[in-house]
């Protein structure tokens, strides 16, 4: 065989295994490409809350006067993270403490874990309704933040203004995933109120996530989209040129001193 044929060969034999090494599917939601369109079932959104949740609870009715002694007082910053910020005062807000317990006025100590938003709104009103006519309460999760690490864009904590955020919400606020995201294996981890944690793989290249557990985030769910074949077979080579040149440097500089010595004695 010529050396024009051996290069050839060579050439063309990398070409292939690059093209099989990039092979990766990158749009989301395969399965349902092909389809016109479609419907998903509605999930229920609200997470639970838990220990170590910050609620701000607001009650109001037709007699402010009424309901004034249920509120906390105006106070800024009303979360440790505005603390020393300027900002407009605002209502306190209450800690959910480790029995799930929050410190309410006038009723005293609410067992709160393990519910929703509004059923902590609910519950609060159907409590104070004998003394309070048509009382309206609101409660909302003050600290509601989710993680999202791996191969996105922006990793990092996403804080989130309202009480409903999904994995695709999540992923668009860090920018997405980069081209070596493997998207058939997300693994997510979820605080659950009881304080045990559970893991789930997510593959967003189905559709069937959409209708899964998984699809609205819960407070502190932790999402990581690890690396896909490409990145590690990446990350491996250069691991291995790293040592190689390392190794060679070494080689060099030690042949380098010899030849530099064997000059000396030589003139000498």
């Amino acid at each position: 065989m010529n050396i024009k044929a051996l290069l050839t060969g060579c050439l063309l034999g990398l070409m292939a295994m690059s093209c099989s090494s990039v092979k990766t599917q990158l749009p989301y939601f395969t399965d349902i490409r092909d389809l016109e369109q479609g419907t998903f079932k509605q999930l229920d959104y609200l997470s639970q809350v838990v220990p170590d949740d910050e609620l701000a609870i607001v009650v109001n009715s037709t007699n402010p006067a009424a309901t004034a002694v249920y509120n906390l007082p105006q106070s800024n910053p009303a979360t440790k993270q505005a603390f020393g910020e300027g900002a407009s005062a605002r209502p306190m807000t209450y800690r959910v403490d480790t029995k799930g317990d929050i410190d309410f006025p006038v009723l005293g100590k609410l067992h709160v874990s393990g519910l929703t938003v509004e059923q902590i709104a609910s519950m609060i009103a159907d409590r104070i309704r004998p003394e309070v006519s048509d009382p309206n309460v609101t409660v909302d999760l003050v600290n509601f933040k989710v993680n999202v690490a791996g191969e996105v864009k922006n990793p990092g904590i996403i804080s989130v203004s309202g009480n409903r955020i999904t994995i695709l919400d999540a992923l668009t606020a860090a920018g997405d995933l980069t081209e070596f995201g493997e998207r058939s294996k997300v693994l997510l981890i979820r605080e659950m109120p009881d304080g045990t944690r559970q893991f789930a793989h997510v593959n967003l290249n189905s559709s069937d996530l959409i209708e899964s557990p998984y699809y609205y985030l819960k407070q502190n769910d932790y999402v990581y989209v690890e690396p896909n074949n490409v990145r590690q077979q990446n990350s491996k080579y250069n691991q291995n040129n790293a040592f190689k040149l390392s190794v060679i440097s070494t080689v060099v500089s030690a042949a380098s001193v010899i030849a530099s010595l064997v000059i000396a004695l030589t003139v000498k």
